[in-house]
């Protein structure tokens, strides 16, 4: 494939994107519903539930609202506290019966993009999941059949609304000519944050997500810079993110892999199959991933039967979008970590 065939096609899709772009993605929301081990009889005489709310921090994410079967009564145990990018709440439920064959829903959910991630633990110990949507914002409890496929739809709608991350896959694009060396590249950056996101998942390593950001965003403008470096009208020059792109996207990989589990620890996971569900979070994202790529790949075969030049600053415009989108980035969130 072309070069400057792909370099249009990412130009189209640049220069066409939506004018405002969030530097955060959208997290979803979620919500632990789990039997108090040490009280499991309520006051009512039904059952005593703990509850976890964790609600993302932005417009969406303010108007929802866990909405509870009647038969429950909430007991707030703690004013809501903020958390990194989310608001946390504490509270009991006292129930004058068990939860399964009850309804669970969110308020207002319809009106947002925001998903809730559900996770109910009744007296056999046995966690359920459960995904809610805009388009389904309520769902009722079952007895037993606990589900981990919802991960795999989390995982590829937090790549699709991640748009620093969508936006590195776009700026590795620029210095890759042949399907091999993209394959190659896109490879060793899948590999890289599969390794963190598994060590941040299980605990076993642990970064701030402000920092992570960060530099995430100074990982776009690195790349974007360094390829608005080369002329077009003198030979390339010698570097290791040239020749050697595949390593230099190892190495931020790892790094984009703690932003994934930044928002894999807000939502949580299930404790019955918490293996299964980081796999299947993980495929989704890297699904999310090749989607991207496939569509600049569809897009650039079009492109060659309808263009066969196309003027410098076309080909470049795309690069300065997204160094100037990063550098933003890279400032707002340095300063998020000062202030």
């Amino acid at each position: 494939m072309n070069k400057r065939h792909v370099l249009i096609v990412l130009a189209i899709m640049m220069l066409t994107a939506p004018s405002t772009v969030h530097a955060h993605e959208v997290r979803p929301a979620y919500l632990r519903i789990e039997i108090n081990p040490q009280q499991p009889t309520s006051q009512a005489g039904g059952e005593s539930y703990d509850v976890i709310w964790k609600r993302p921090i932005n417009q969406d994410g303010a108007r929802l609202e866990p909405v509870f079967p009647d038969q429950c009564i909430e007991v707030l145990l703690a004013l809501d506290e903020v958390a990194g990018p989310v608001v946390v709440r504490q509270l009991r439920l006292d129930c004058t019966r068990e939860l399964v064959g009850s309804t669970i829903s969110v308020a207002r959910l319809e009106l947002t993009i925001t998903e809730v991630m559900v996770h109910v633990t009744l007296d056999d110990g046995e966690t359920t999941s459960y995904l809610l949507k805009p388009t389904r914002p309520s769902v009722v409890i079952q007895a037993s059949g606990v589900s981990v496929w919802s991960y795999l739809l989390l995982g590829f709608e937090h790549l699709l609304y991640g748009v620093d991350h969508i936006l590195f896959v776009i700026a590795l694009m620029f210095f890759l000519s042949r399907l091999s060396d993209l394959i190659k590249t896109i490879t060793a950056f899948t590999i890289a944050h599969s390794i963190t996101l598994a060590l941040s998942a299980l605990e076993l390593v642990y970064l701030p997500q402000q920092p992570v950001e960060a530099v995430i965003a100074l990982s776009i403008l690195f790349f974007a810079v360094e390829r608005l470096r080369e002329n077009p009208d003198r030979p390339v020059p010698e570097s290791i993110v040239r020749n050697q792109t595949w390593i230099v996207a190892f190495a931020f990989g790892l790094l984009h892999g703690f932003g994934f589990a930044g928002a894999l620890a807000d939502i949580g996971l299930p404790k019955g199959n918490l293996i299964g569900a980081l796999f299947l979070f993980n495929v989704g994202v890297e699904v999310g991933q090749l989607l991207v790529i496939a569509v600049g790949l569809s897009v650039a075969w079009l492109a060659r039967r309808i263009w066969l030049t196309a003027p410098q600053f076309l080909l470049r415009a795309p690069l300065y979008l997204v160094g100037c989108t990063a550098a933003y980035w890279v400032v707002e969130r340095s300063a998020g970590i000062i202030l």
